[in-house]
């Protein structure tokens, strides 16, 4: 994945859940957003006939080389960050998580890991932890998208439908002529559409 100039892209929203996103994020955005454009939401088969996706392959010598450094810095927090890009990238989100969450231990605060470590719980079938990191990240910024957007993904894979589509809403109210986030109409007006009108339980029938 690239981490200067990132194309935002919808892949496949399925409803009760995103199959998958991106490659990515906005212009000027250092990382990507949530799942990864191949990832299937956690306990979610794939289509009938359809091949697994591959893993994207990891270096491991770079990996063990970054992984000795941040050993002999424990103050280190950018090896840090980027292992758990590295690992991040290789959609292996349990070591991403550990190094994102070593970086926020020395450097707390950066809501651009806080986000990356949110969506790798997400990724991970750990949607109720990456909300938290959602929500303390928009606490601080409320107009940080990649947050609001994963905030979303995360509301619908814990069954939260409507509130999904209320912060998926949300920011496009925050971002009105970004033609690419407009994608998400059409998700929001289908929730919008299913969810039962008598619940007020957030959740789709």
């Amino acid at each position: 994945m690239r981490r200067d100039t990132l194309a935002f892209t919808l892949a496949g929203i399925v409803f009760g859940f995103v199959a998958g996103y991106m490659t990515a994020g906005w212009e000027g955005s250092p990382r990507p957003l949530a799942l990864a454009a191949t990832a299937t939401a956690p306990g979610t088969a794939a289509p009938a006939g359809a091949a697994a996706p591959a893993r994207p392959s990891l270096d491991a010598n770079e990996a063990k080389a970054l992984e000795t450094l941040a050993a002999k810095q424990p103050g280190d927090a950018a090896t840090r960050v980027e292992l758990g890009n590295m690992y991040m990238d290789a959609q292996r989100w349990d070591e991403a998580i550990r190094w994102y969450g070593e970086a926020l231990r020395i450097a707390p605060g950066n809501p651009e890991v806080a986000t990356d470590m949110g969506a790798c719980y997400v990724s991970s079938g750990r949607p109720a932890e990456g909300l938290a990191l959602f929500e303390g990240v928009l606490k601080l910024n409320p107009d940080h998208r990649n947050a609001r957007f994963n905030l979303g993904v995360a509301l619908q894979q814990l069954g939260r439908a409507r509130e999904a589509a209320e912060a998926w809403e949300d920011l496009l109210r925050r971002h009105p002529d970004d033609a690419q986030l407009q994608r998400l109409r059409g998700r929001i007006d289908e929730i919008r559409a299913v969810a039962s009108p008598a619940s007020g339980s957030g959740k789709t029938p």
